[in-house]
């Protein structure tokens, strides 16, 4: 063995760390010792902050929770839970509160009716809708019904103004009450275009011609039921009547032909 290899003496060695076996029955290996970690460096005396100037002997920190410039936190809210089920909003007004049967719709659909045209002058607009919701009220005095969507514009419109008219439609007349009841229609004027018509002398609204009759009415009476609005008006004058003519019926939510 040459001096090399000599194994220094115990005292020359350095200190060599123990470490434990990785699996049982594994004999352990010795590491050379790591790097010296420095000492801490001290913390600073309390109240003070490196950097900062330190906080006067005799100054308190305020308590945990309290705000050192401004007021208490103000406690939150607390709102009690309800006494009883939250009762659900009706859905219609209570003299009309009973549930729809089922098949309603089906059976309303099942009941043929003619198919009238409502025009009317809203300042400088003429509009108008096709409505099927139309029957006479009275002989004397001359009074007629129409029912109206509440919630349409010409139901906003009746219900502040007086004067209309109905044309009661011919069976030939199926594209212009098409026109009439499309969404989102324009001005009656150009629904009316290519298509001869009047303007009515007492109401000021346009009246096709071609109709079975017109009627000019003024409303004298508004009634809201349920998601409608009826209109009862009275006959100031009639533009004109045919004596001959198959009318526009309504049935099944389309016209007969």
């Amino acid at each position: 063995m040459s001096a090399d290899d000599a194994v220094p003496p115990d005292d020359a060695r350095p200190p060599e760390e123990e470490v434990p076996p990785a699996r049982p029955g594994q004999p352990g290996r010795r590491l050379p010792p790591g790097p010296t970690v420095p000492p801490a460096s001290p913390l600073p005396p309390r109240g003070e902050v490196p950097g900062r100037s330190p906080v006067p002997r005799g100054t308190s920190l305020p308590p945990r929770g309290d705000m050192p410039r401004g007021g208490p936190v103000p406690p939150r809210t607390v709102v009690p839970p309800p006494s009883g089920p939250i009762p659900a909003p009706p859905a219609r007004p209570e003299q009309y509160g009973a549930p729809m049967p089922a098949g309603f719709l089906d059976a309303l659909a099942a009941w043929s009716a003619g198919v009238a045209l409502l025009t009317l002058a809203d300042g400088r607009d003429d509009i108008g809708a096709t409505i099927s919701a139309f029957c006479p009220v009275s002989a004397d005095p001359p009074l007629v019904l129409v029912s109206l969507i509440a919630e349409s514009y010409l139901a906003e419109v009746l219900s502040r103004s007086g004067p209309f008219a109905i044309t009661l439609l011919a069976a030939s007349q199926r594209v212009l009450a098409g026109r009439f009841a499309a969404v989102g229609r324009p001005s009656a004027r150009l629904l009316l275009a290519g298509v001869p018509y009047r303007r009515g002398d007492r109401s000021g609204a346009l009246i096709p011609d071609g109709g079975l009759a017109a009627l000019e009415c003024e409303a004298t009476e508004r009634v809201p039921a349920g998601d409608h609005l009826l209109i009862v008006a009275t006959v100031t004058a009639v533009p004109y009547a045919a004596e001959s003519g198959d009318p526009l019926i309504r049935f099944r939510g389309g016209y007969l032909r």
